[in-house]
């Protein structure tokens, strides 16, 4: 199936208030300009000099988000560019971006990644941590929590899947009844190519699909 064909599918599969970021990682510029001439136009990378390149090969309107795991030392080739890094997972990085933006005089858009602990080697912040950042509000003025972004254990178990989707989605509505002021805090960037049809049961607002569009990556 084509790329404007599974495109086309998803746009009428996904609900009005879904954002469908297209994860482009390790695919050519040629690619991403078949996707955008098919309207999308919300893309995803996770390696930040390969962001880089890419940005300025694709028109200016397009909404570039980072999803994969930032090292400090690689902002300046994210965040001159990134609408959103939906993959913030610790203080370091947090007070690290807060730092960049308020030198840049700009605001940064952000997801805190939330870590369920059912894999030790995915990145992330736990609950409590989160809570403890949401509580010391006005602690980071360059940048602007947006929600929050999470990642299902890796199984074929689908109840699994629903549990982790369930958890994520419960301990968000948790933070939004907590902090009624944060009226940014909107976000539930959750699903991926193979599970985003449960994470909208849950109410993801972001699905993140790569190898649906895309195919298998081009290393």
């Amino acid at each position: 199936m084509s790329v404007i064909s599974v495109l086309e599918n998803l746009r009428s599969e996904l609900p009005a208030n879904v954002k469908l970021v297209a994860v482009s990682k390790f695919h050519p510029v040629q690619v991403l300009e078949e996707a955008y001439g098919a309207g999308q136009r919300v893309f995803g990378e996770n390696r930040p000099q390969e962001f880089a390149s890419k940005v300025p090969q694709m028109p200016s309107d397009v909404e570039w988000h980072f999803i994969g795991h930032l090292q400090t030392n690689k902002l300046k080739f994210v965040l001159p560019y990134a609408n959103m890094v939906e993959s913030v997972d610790s203080m370091h990085l947090l007070r690290a971006i807060d730092s960049w933006c308020g030198q840049a005089g700009t605001v940064m858009n952000i997801l805190l990644e939330l870590h369920l602990g059912a894999e030790e080697t995915k990145h992330g912040f736990t609950g409590d941590e989160i809570e403890a950042i949401l509580d010391d509000n006005g602690g980071y003025p360059h940048v602007r929590i947006c929600g929050l972004m999470g990642m299902a254990t890796h199984t074929s178990d689908v109840n699994a899947v629903r549990a982790d989707f369930e958890k994520i989605s419960g301990f968000k509505k948790k933070m939004e009844k907590a902090h009624p002021e944060l009226t940014d805090f909107k976000e539930l960037s959750i699903g991926m190519s193979g599970d985003y049809e449960i994470a909208l049961e849950y109410g993801s607002t972001i699905v993140r699909i790569g190898t649906k569009i895309f195919g298998p990556r081009e290393y």
